[in-house]
């Protein structure tokens, strides 16, 4: 199996994992970001398959990683009581992690790249798993907040959120 495979592969899979994500929590907020993930990941491994059968492609945005403001603007109703909160953090995380194991792997067929147009999609794909990643982050951030809040101020100055 080559690499370009084997990132098809990658895709193929976080496609499936995100999917099986999404149904085993359709009554919270992971359903939303666990569809968009899976989006994300067909539109990458098709990309990835045309380059391969050196078919046409084009390297569009991901549209919904440009809607995540509406998966920001439901987060305002978690609490730090709610029990799914700790769940969906550790979610979170441990996708993350696969994000930056994606960007790790592009960014090194991005340096082996020889013609413009390798150059170009692994460029691409960089840009759009850091695009995952930062609207992760931004979510661990924002749970984390909820988890971690002490509403009692004599415990010291907090950080605005």
């Amino acid at each position: 199996m080559n690499i370009l495979e084997y990132a098809i592969n990658m895709e193929i899979d976080g496609e499936t994992y995100y999917r099986d994500q999404a149904e085993k929590n359709r009554e919270n907020g992971l359903f939303v970001v666990c569809n968009m993930l899976a989006d994300d990941e067909r539109s990458h491994a098709l990309i990835l398959k045309n380059r391969v059968g050196n078919r046409p492609y084009e390297l569009i945005g991901d549209v919904s990683v440009d809607e995540s403001e509406n998966v920001f603007s439901n987060l305002n109703d978690i609490g730090a009581d709610e029990r799914e909160v700790p769940g969906q953090l550790d979610f979170y995380r441990l996708a993350a992690d696969r994000e930056r194991e994606s960007i790790k792997l592009y960014s090194g067929l991005l340096e082996d790249a020889e013609s413009d147009g390798d150059v170009k999609l692994f460029k691409f794909l960089v840009s759009q798993e850091e695009k995952h990643l930062r609207v992760l982050k931004e979510l661990i951030k924002l749970l984390a907040h909820a988890e971690d809040w002490v509403e009692a101020a004599e415990f010291g100055l907090r950080e605005d959120y």
